[in-house]
């Protein structure tokens, strides 16, 4: 199990705070915030974990895990497709707002939801055609993305139970869930047994640890899908907020979104993200991968040396001028799915009700790269028994003056 090694203090929101009224005193500033406007943290001597229940679905009950940290960042997560409900998160003057999308109900969540914060499984992002071939036999999966198969098929990891298991530690807490998928569930061959593990940390981390394992050959690429808005869920939209990737290279795709097999280089194209730009600064470029996406949904190759290389890097960053949040995301995995809520359309309304429209959020799914049971020169998702399928990727928050 991987672990990202640099760490980065978290001071509670009421340092914080005065360190503002000072800083901003230096610099000539004419008025300081109030100190109404600042959520003093009181922190708590050890992480917390609780649960209630939040529904059923099919007859099994579902529950809302609630994970507390020493510094009082609260992440939520359910049972049900492992979704993460919520993120709050302080600014700079330490100022909590949760910037995960999502719904205050399960009932959305199964009838309406655009795999909000969910793991996507077997297989995430998209398959041609829903076909793949496997030593020597051929395998139909369904095709629920128009032409392709997404995100695992008509009823994915995301719309299953998985049971869960509370993990506290002196300085993390956790949720452990499993689910076992059959022998040809979504027509997937193979028993996968499998594990996700998320670990909240007093560093402001939510580190996730994926494990998997067959009694046949399959295939498997799981992610997490939230959609995050740094600036916090409902305030519209995420143009202004900037984002770093550490990759020189991406996967063009064709007019239904898979992948054509070119490894492309970013230089000089709006997917240059090699250097922090705002997330909308080229988005309207009619660069024909732009209008083919209505805007960013691709895979972006991770910068590494040896391509079987799985050592956790940095794969990108994000930062929000206004609130001071920053976002690191850091990974196990070859490739990232940067997605700028293209398809968001104002017909869903969030936590914390307001109407989600397009631009309004942002995801970056690590993952191997769409499509590699179809492209022979993409990593491997093939998975045998006897072999352990294991990745990890961090999200580390914080703030930053500018």
């Amino acid at each position: 199990m991987y672990r990202f090694l640099t760490r980065r203090a978290v001071w509670p929101a009421a340092v914080v705070s005065l360190v503002f009224l000072l800083t901003g005193a230096v610099a000539g500033s004419t008025a300081a915030p109030p100190a109404t406007t600042a959520t003093a943290s009181h922190g708590h001597d050890d992480p917390v974990i609780t649960k209630e229940p939040w529904g059923a679905v099919d007859g099994q009950p579902v529950d809302l895990y609630t994970l507390t940290n020493s510094h009082d960042m609260t992440v939520t997560i359910t049972n049900y497709g492992g979704i993460i409900q919520s993120i709050w998160v302080p600014d700079r003057r330490g100022r909590e707002k949760n910037v995960a999308l999502g719904f205050d109900n399960l009932d959305d969540y199964v009838t309406s939801s655009p795999y909000f914060g969910c793991i996507t499984g077997r297989y995430a992002n998209r398959i041609a055609e829903g076909r793949f071939s496997l030593d020597g036999e051929e395998y139909q999966l369904a095709t629920n993305d128009g032409p392709n198969h997404l995100h695992g098929g008509n009823v994915g990891f995301d719309k299953r139970v998985w049971d869960a298991t509370p993990i506290e530690g002196d300085d993390s807490v956790g949720l452990e869930l499993t689910y076992t998928s059959p022998d040809g569930e979504e027509n997937y061959p193979g028993t996968l047994e499998t594990t996700v593990t998320y670990t909240l940390t007093n560093d402001n981390e939510i580190e996730v640890d994926y494990h998997a394992t067959t009694d046949a050959p399959t295939i498997v690429n799981l992610t997490n899908h939230t959609y995050f808005n740094l600036a916090g869920e409902g305030s519209g939209t995420i143009e202004d907020q900037r984002l770093y990737l550490n990759a020189d290279h991406y996967t063009p795709v064709d007019e239904t979104l898979i992948p054509t097999g070119e490894i492309a280089p970013v230089e000089d194209t709006p997917f240059d993200f090699t250097r922090s730009t705002a997330i909308g600064e080229r988005i309207r470029d009619g660069h024909e991968q732009i209008v083919i996406g209505r805007g960013y949904d691709h895979n972006f190759v991770l910068n590494r040396e040896d391509p079987e290389d799985d050592s956790m890097i940095l794969a990108a960053k994000v930062t929000d001028p206004r609130s001071g949040r920053v976002l690191e995301i850091s990974t196990t995995e070859p490739g990232i799915q940067f997605y700028s809520g293209n398809f968001l359309d104002g017909t869903l309304v969030g936590t914390g009700g307001n109407v989600y429209r397009q631009g309004d959020a942002f995801a970056l799914e690590t993952q191997h790269f769409p499509d590699s049971p179809n492209q022979p020169n993409f990593p491997s998702t093939v998975l045998r028994p006897g072999e352990v399928y294991e990745t990890s990727t961090v999200y580390a928050f914080s703030t930053k003056w500018w």
